[in-house]
């Protein structure tokens, strides 16, 4: 009998170890894309990548210049994480929304995976129901898109050409290069046609899922590493979930935050930053989720030691995977504002940036290189 009480608390214990791990919800996973998430799931407890969107594609006062970047400018590498943008895809246009063309960022995609940095891609796709952009936020947009609906076979067309340049992605062997996939984000806020006063829960859950599925099972895309991303409306674990899609579609959970007073040390901002953390990690830790934090920054940076002093203190001990910083547009004509979230050479955040690049749990592309992502 003790024999038998031994051998059943090893299988219990192999039980709640396998349970414990994070697992990728779509089964016939590519093998890079499964060690890419078995990987991000590791290294939470050491650091979290640092990424930027449009990192190789320009920054202030430059475009299109081979090898650039404002992050490798101040710091001398690039950043782990390389987030893109697909809107304006759906629609077969050369141009994605922020005027990147496709051709290039298919080349920054594979240029980024081939040196070992990660991928994410978000999809700000146009309203199909109206024609205009993915910031009209028209009532009754998502029901028109399902099945059944009078834009279906339109969403579709759309989903083919997100699908096809998905399915281009290739390394250097031909193998698939592995994507975080974050498709109707800060879905909580109201500026999206498929944000929270432009449909119900159920209605995003079945546009979710069914994205899911459509890329999955019809495309056969097996790259993907899905990301469920809020905005911080949220209040609680039911805030959070209330259109969540489920565990079989998603993987990594996670929020957009901004802050937007010029307040040197924003409580309020650090405050939410705080509670939307906590609340991602506590469903992530119950899923067996991967948390991330899915798009910060600060534009212009005008509390030189913003990085330092307000973003760090909060990340240091968070079990996330990842975070992104938003892009550096620089100067806009049109209206003669200036974007940027990471400092270039001569701001006068770069000091403090660079003092943030050498902090421990801060990986850059040197580390995520070593730490072999996909193997």
């Amino acid at each position: 009998m003790k024999i038998e009480y031994i051998l059943l608390a090893v299988l219990l214990t192999v039980n709640t170890a396998v349970r414990a791990q994070s697992r990728l919800s779509d089964k016939d996973a590519t093998k890079e894309t499964m060690a890419l998430f078995s990987n991000l799931s590791k290294i939470r407890n050491k650091g979290y990548l640092v990424g930027h969107q449009d990192a190789k594609a320009y920054g202030v006062k430059w475009k299109y210049v081979a090898g650039k970047s404002d992050v490798k400018d101040v710091v001398g590498e690039y950043p782990a994480l390389y987030g893109w943008e697909l809107g304006h895809l759906e629609k077969g246009a050369h141009l994605n929304l922020d005027s990147v063309p496709f051709d290039k960022m298919k080349g920054f995609i594979r240029e980024g995976y081939s040196r070992g940095g990660v991928i994410t891609l978000s999809w700000h796709g146009d309203n199909p129901l109206t024609g205009k952009s993915a910031w009209d936020p028209f009532p009754g947009t998502v029901s028109s898109v399902l099945p059944g609906g009078e834009k279906h076979e339109t969403f579709l067309k759309q989903l083919d050409k997100v699908a096809e340049f998905l399915s281009d992605l290739k390394g250097e062997k031909g193998e698939s290069i592995p994507v975080l996939f974050r498709p109707f984000h800060e879905l909580t806020g109201h500026w999206f046609w498929w944000g929270a006063k432009s449909c119900s829960p159920q209605e995003y859950i079945r546009l979710f899922q069914f994205t899911i599925d459509y890329l999955r099972i019809t495309k056969e895309l097996h790259n993907l590493i899905v990301v469920y991303n809020t905005g911080t409306e949220i209040a609680s674990k039911s805030d959070f979930l209330e259109r969540y899609p489920g565990d079989h579609y998603v993987d990594v959970l996670s929020f957009d935050t901004y802050q937007h007073t010029r307040l040197p040390i924003d409580t309020l901002f650090v405050n939410k930053l705080k509670e939307c953390l906590s609340i991602v990690e506590e469903v992530a830790r119950e899923k067996n989720k991967l948390a991330a934090l899915g798009e910060v920054g600060f534009n212009q940076i005008p509390y030189s030691h913003w990085f330092t002093e307000v973003l760090q203190p909060v990340l240091r001990d968070r079990k996330i995977a990842y975070m992104l910083l938003w892009r550096n547009a620089g100067y806009k004509p049109h209206d003669g504002s200036t974007e940027f979230y990471v400092p270039y050479p001569g701001h006068d955040s770069t000091p403090d940036f660079v003092k943030y690049y050498r902090a421990p749990e801060t990986f850059f592309e040197k580390e995520a290189r070593k730490l072999k992502l996909y193997k």
